[in-house]
């Protein structure tokens, strides 16, 4: 139920994401799909551990991967992560327009870590590296290209909540919603580490 309570920063709850029903029930949904999610990407995981060698006489992560761009794009979505904890923090001292700021820059970030993705994917096509073109190829597609819609989805989620509430402001109502996209976010930015030291790292050692 829409909570119709004209609220101040005195009244707004110190977590506003859990003080009513709906947003603990938002809550508690997310981390039952976000279990569903990490089981996805450890198969993905598990896969690319298998094929990753199997190259089928193409080229190898070693002779493939450009360390300092992956390197770049990691700490543009890192820094997204910071940027929407300072969202957040906005958001629980009742302060909109910051915590629209801050999830603007969030969302700059992620699109430029997104282009940066594609870029690189584009640049291996060119080196006869695609999805088909061996079983560590199918591999790594898969599991960074999964990666990289759910980044995509992130950036539709955030963009989606902070143009329908723009003429709204902030209430209690929608700060769960504002909460677990935060969240969701960082789960990414966590994926991502692990891509970077599993596919990236291990992948220029051998």
């Amino acid at each position: 139920m829409h909570v119709e309570e004209k609220l101040t920063a005195e009244t707004f709850p110190a977590s506003p994401e859990k003080a009513t029903l709906e947003g603990k029930n938002k809550f508690l949904g997310f981390w039952l799909f976000l279990g569903g999610e990490t089981v996805l990407f450890a198969s993905l995981f598990a896969t690319f551990l298998a094929l990753r060698d199997k190259t089928n006489g193409g080229p190898t992560s070693q002779e493939l991967f450009d360390l300092p761009l992956v390197f770049f794009a990691t700490m543009i979505l890192l820094t997204s992560s910071l940027t929407s904890v300072y969202a957040m923090y906005h958001m629980k001292n009742f302060d909109f327009k910051k915590m629209q700021l801050w999830l603007g820059i969030t969302v700059l970030l992620g699109a430029g870590f997104l282009a940066l993705e594609i870029y690189e994917f584009n640049h291996y096509v060119h080196l006869e590296h695609t999805i088909t073109s061996s079983a560590f190829g199918s591999a790594f597609y898969v599991l960074v290209g999964t990666h990289g819609a759910h980044v995509a989805f992130g950036l539709l989620w955030i963009i989606t909540l902070m143009f329908r509430n723009a003429g709204r402001g902030l209430d209690l109502y929608n700060a769960p919603k504002y909460y677990v996209a935060s969240l969701y976010w960082h789960f990414i930015d966590v994926v991502w580490i692990f891509i970077f030291t599993v596919v990236y790292l291990m992948g220029m050692v051998g």
